[in-house]
């Protein structure tokens, strides 16, 4: 059985909820990464900005994002997966819930990123067909 932890980059780097989202669009650009987990002050995850939300929820309804935070954009409960879960498990997941990257945790503790791109090189061809299939319906 192949685990989460084995495919998933390690070392996720959040951005924190107070951090605004210049300062998270410019990590983004040097990490060279489409997210970043939100952590709080306690280090739990409150969710994860994107880079679209930057652009779609920020900047195209006229927000600016030297003042608007990455708190304000950590909405609900982030979805994650567990670094010993299955493989199989993160398919289901990202199909569920229509994402294409999922945080990794170990306990609460934050471990890594798993992207559709990770789970791909490792699952069969019909696997990653179903997910992306999945994940981009509306």
């Amino acid at each position: 059985m192949t685990v989460v932890r084995d495919v998933m980059t390690p070392g996720a780097e959040c951005v924190r909820e107070d951090e605004t989202l210049y300062d998270a669009a410019v990590r983004m650009r040097d990490l060279d990464v489409g997210a970043l987990p939100i952590c709080g002050s306690d280090d739990r995850l409150k969710g994860v900005l994107t880079d679209r939300d930057i652009v779609v929820k920020c900047l195209a309804t006229g927000g600016d994002p030297r003042t608007a935070t990455a708190g304000e954009y950590a909405q609900g409960k982030p979805v994650t997966i567990g670094a010993d879960d299955d493989v199989v498990e993160a398919h289901d997941v990202m199909q569920r819930h229509q994402v294409r990257r999922l945080p990794v945790i170990d306990g609460h503790r934050l471990v890594g990123m798993v992207s559709q791109a990770d789970l791909a090189r490792t699952s069969s061809p019909v696997q990653t067909g179903e997910t992306v299939a999945e994940i981009s319906e509306d």
